[in-house]
C-alpha cells in the first residue's frame, strides 16, 4: 500500500450482524494511505498480497468482527479486496468506521 492509495473500511458480524443481509446498520470508514504509518502501509500490503496470513479466529468469536478492506491503488483500475478478522487489522483502520443507517 502506497501513501496515495485509499483504503475503504467495513465491519461485519458481531451479536447485531451488521453489514449483512437486511441489516439497516453500516459500519464503514476510510482512510488515504498518507495516513497510516509506514509499518501499518506494509503490513496492509502483506495481508493484500497473501504473503502474510492473519492467525486463525479464536474458539467462540462466531460473534467477532469481521472487516471488508478494499484497497484503491492510484492508477489501478479494478479494487483489491481482502475479508480479514479483526485481530489482523490495524487499530487506526479499525479507529476510522463509523456507524451510519442504510
Amino acid at each position: 500500500m502506497q501513501a496515495e492509495d485509499r483504503l475503504e473500511v467495513e465491519r461485519l458480524g458481531g451479536f447485531a450482524g451488521m453489514g449483512g443481509p437486511g441489516s439497516h446498520i453500516r459500519s464503514i470508514g476510510s482512510l488515504q494511505g498518507h495516513q497510516l504509518s509506514a509499518a501499518e502501509r506494509g503490513h496492509l500490503a502483506a495481508l493484500f498480497s497473501g504473503s502474510v496470513r492473519p492467525a486463525p479466529e479464536q474458539p467462540g468469536a462466531a460473534d467477532g468482527f469481521r472487516y471488508r478492506l478494499t484497497l484503491h491503488r492510484a492508477g489501478v483500475a479494478a479494487p483489491a479486496v481482502v475479508e480479514l478478522p479483526e485481530a489482523a487489522v490495524p487499530e487506526r483502520v479499525r479507529a476510522s468506521v463509523h456507524d451510519e443507517l442504510a
